[in-house]
């Protein structure tokens, strides 16, 4: 397909692909140059590249126009009375068709890409096309499960930064200045973030044994989500408890967004670690939920950005940057006022998470008996007609 040059177009950014959500959506409007990948509604966008196709990094493009992303995509689109799009999505989703992918890297360690030959070379068999619309629709039900759960979760978290925006600068205050007014409200202080915010806390944890580890790409660009959780001995590297914020360090990570809220742990003695990219802040006398949003903020995000040193591309955040921020506390009935209204909106944020790993879980088991035909869509329990049919609307 042909995009005009000079054209604005949705883009979209190996970065936006999320490995197990089914669709991406443009993030970013670029004007059409000579490279990039093309597509159209409904194609399945593919990594081709280290690591992001072991990762699986594979999804279906859910943009209203044509549109261009990174060199970086094979791109998928279904022949016309041969194939249905979202059949075609399940179908680069199979553990084969990636392993295909995976055996045909070529290029220096690091950078190595899969060879486009390799897949179109890929011996298949093709159900009629009215079966697989029924398997199609059959995996779909669960995706379109985990998207409505995804999109309460941004709702809910859109809701608490815009009740913290509200009830926290309402009085014509920045949450973090160079220098807080002294005309405040009746109960609040000022002073030093470093009073009210512990920055990287002391935790001992021992080498031995396996505990959780988060890397940088557990963490979301717009969402206190912590995912990719895996198990690493060690303890090399960030240490944090459930209620502290993980906050980027370092370039691009920083700019994009890159926050995370720790709530995954079993108890509040567990302990876990993770990148050496990461800030852990904590609350002294705030209280978790505020550091988080007070962290999602813009005027923080600046004050931190406005820090970093070091050469092109590795830029960091100097912890010494919070030495001289400052910021005004509400007084503590307000802030347990304002914890009990958002706390029960972090906890269905982290449920409606481990739902969708759940429901995941249970498509991508489905996944290759339904292709396979080992398993018919008729016999697949639970799956109400009204979801099945729902989910093929919102690819």
């Amino acid at each position: 397909m042909r995009l005009s040059t000079g054209a604005k177009v949705p883009f979209i950014p190996m970065e936006t692909v999320v490995p197990g959500e089914r669709w991406v959506r443009p993030s970013e409007w670029r004007t059409v140059g000579g490279s990039g990948s093309k597509f159209e509604p409904g194609d399945t966008l593919s990594a081709r590249i280290t690591p992001c196709l072991e990762n699986g990094k594979i999804a279906q493009y859910a943009g209203e126009q044509p549109g261009l992303g990174s060199t970086e995509f094979f791109v998928l689109r279904a022949k016309p009375k041969v194939a249905d799009p979202l059949f075609v999505y399940y179908f680069a989703l199979q553990t084969a068709f990636r392993a295909r992918a995976v055996t045909s890297m070529t290029g220096a360690s690091g950078r190595q890409r899969a060879n486009a030959d390799a897949l179109s070379d890929f011996e298949c068999t093709f159900p009629s096309l009215g079966r697989q619309r029924l398997i199609a629709a059959t995996l779909g039900a669960y995706d379109y499960l985990a998207e409505n759960n995804r999109r309460r979760a941004e709702i809910l978290e859109a809701t608490a930064r815009a009740l913290h925006r509200h009830q926290f600068h309402a009085v014509g205050l920045q949450t973090v200045t160079s220098g807080v007014s002294s005309d405040l409200p009746l109960g609040w202080k000022s002073s030093s973030l470093r009073n009210f915010v512990e920055i990287n806390p002391k935790v001992v944890v021992s080498r031995d044994g396996e505990k959780p580890f988060v890397s940088m790409a557990g963490l979301s660009n717009d969402s206190m989500i912590v995912s990719d959780i895996e198990l690493r001995a060690g303890n090399s590297g960030s240490k944090f408890r459930n209620g502290d914020t993980l906050f980027a360090r370092i370039t691009p990570c920083l700019e994009n967004g890159k926050t995370g809220f720790v709530q995954f742990l079993s108890d509040s003695r567990s302990v876990a670690f993770g990148s050496t990219e990461f800030i852990v802040l904590r609350s002294k006398t705030l209280t978790p939920e505020f550091v988080y949003l007070l962290a999602r903020s813009d005027e923080f995000r600046s004050a931190a950005i406005k820090s970093m040193s070091g050469a092109s591309g590795r830029q960091r955040v100097q912890e010494q940057c919070f030495d001289t921020m400052s910021m005004a506390q509400p007084p503590a009935e307000v802030l347990s006022q304002f914890s009990e209204v958002v706390r029960p909106m972090f906890r269905l944020i982290h449920q409606l998470h481990l739902q969708n790993l759940n429901v995941r879980t249970i498509r991508d088991l489905l996944l290759p008996s339904l292709l396979s035909g080992q398993l018919s869509p008729t016999r697949v329990e639970g799956i109400p007609v009204a979801m099945a049919q729902a989910s093929t609307s919102l690819g």
